[in-house]
């Protein structure tokens, strides 16, 4: 039974990283993730002014309850979204000036809602070009806190960000959402701060969030479970079986969720206390699945759905569209290359089978994967490249964002699901 080790979380870690720099004393974040986002913000928060001591497995971070230590600093966050929007979160709460940048990629990624909230708040912020997207300079002097409403529709990170961010104000925060996607992640973020001491309330579609700080601890991030969905799914289109420790009943993140979706479609899954297997049964079958709390799965079932007996339907993910680049139109136009149907809405895409058939016909080829830079497509028609030869990427090495090792590793698997 291949077993997979899968890198630390990205959501996990960029949320441990803020925490441990807002905490009171010295925080190890023990196998967190090396990749280029999170180095990005670990460069952000030295940038800042924190101290970050960074061995192989493990970062220890000084925390700051009182804010950045540079009165002013310019940070960028290269391609990072959870850079990009906790890092002048974080900031904000400091006193001081500090301006915010960002790839190209992420200049055109939105952050108005966040901007709006903060204003609320009372927060000097500027956009130095176009509203609502980076460069921003935030003109720090604390947080007094109080009551702010929120649309956290395009990305949870907006509420993620005000929820951290809670602790460090005078008053506390109550923040009261009108509308949210991916919720799984706030539930992470909930369940952290509660590691570093701080407990969150909610009455309805109102977050409370007590003043106070947070304490330092030792905090182990677990394995990624949106990466483990490309591995899960390779065991699936094999008919396999892959193994992954350290991700099983009580793991945090909701995207450990797609097991379900290949449990439906007729993949054996088996969650443990500590790990997760899939097992491929030979056949997929169709399905319709809203994906609005896993969205960032959606391009790994896109990309396995051709080989499935009839229809999949993936409905409610509207948010894809504004990701690192639009997932819902790169798939369609990816999976069109090779020779399947597709059809999409403003919040859906449907693909019918067909490369199940076609590929194995002789003289059919693959395509050149267009990746628009980002790294979930890359990974995800990797998994495609199993069942469909000649499959390639015109930007394979944009995986470095979040996994730098994953052509090796999902290479290893390959050669022991296809020997």
């Amino acid at each position: 039974m291949p077993e997979v080790d899968i890198p630390g979380s990205k959501s996990i870690t960029a949320r441990a990283l803020f925490l441990a720099a807002a905490a009171d004393g010295v925080t190890t974040l023990r196998r967190p993730l090396r990749s280029d986002d999170t180095e990005g913000f670990a460069e952000g928060l030295g940038r800042l002014g924190y101290r970050i001591g960074r061995a192989p497995d493990a970062w220890q971070v000084d925390g700051r309850p009182q804010g950045p230590a540079v009165a002013a600093a310019d940070v960028y966050c290269r391609d990072g979204a959870t850079t990009a929007r906790f890092l002048p979160t974080l900031a904000a709460a400091g006193h001081g000036t500090y301006r915010f940048d960002a790839s190209p990629q992420m200049r055109r990624r939105p952050l108005g809602p966040l901007s709006s909230a903060l204003r609320d708040l009372g927060v000097d912020l500027r956009h130095e070009e176009k509203e609502g997207h980076h460069p921003l300079t935030v003109a720090a002097a604390g947080v007094r806190g109080g009551e702010v409403t929120l649309d956290a529709g395009q990305s949870s990170q907006y509420l993620t960000a005000l929820l951290l961010l809670g602790p460090l104000t005078r008053e506390g925060l109550r923040i009261t959402v009108t509308e949210l996607v991916s919720a799984p992640y706030v539930e992470i973020t909930i369940a952290m701060m509660r590691a570093f001491g701080v407990e969150v309330g909610r009455e309805g579609d109102v977050f409370v969030v007590p003043p106070g700080g947070y304490r330092a601890t030792t905090y182990a991030i677990e394995p990624d479970a949106s990466t483990a969905s490309y591995f899960f799914a390779a065991a699936a289109v094999t008919g396999g079986e892959v193994t992954v420790p350290g991700l099983g009943e009580g793991a945090l993140q909701g995207d450990l969720g797609f097991v379900d979706v290949l449990r439906r479609m007729g993949a054996e899954v088996t969650v443990g206390a500590d790990a997760t297997t899939v097992r491929g049964a030979g056949q997929l079958r169709g399905v319709t699945v809203n994906m609005r709390d896993i969205s960032d799965t959606m391009p790994t079932l896109a990309a396995i759905a051709p080989f499935a007996s009839g229809p999949v339907r993936i409905e409610d993910v509207a948010n894809t569209r504004v990701k690192e680049c639009d997932r819902l139109e790169a798939c369609a136009e990816n999976l069109r290359r090779l020779g399947a149907e597709v059809a999409t809405g403003p919040d859906w895409i449907e693909i019918r089978p067909g490369l199940s058939g076609r590929a194995s016909r002789p003289g059919f080829s693959g395509a050149e994967i267009k990746s628009y830079g980002d790294h979930r497509i890359v990974m995800s028609f990797a998994v495609t490249g199993l069942r469909v030869p000649g499959v390639s990427f015109d930007d394979p090495g944009c995986v470095r964002k979040t996994f730098p090792g994953f052509h090796e590793a999902f290479g290893a698997l390959r050669g022991r699901l296809m020997p």
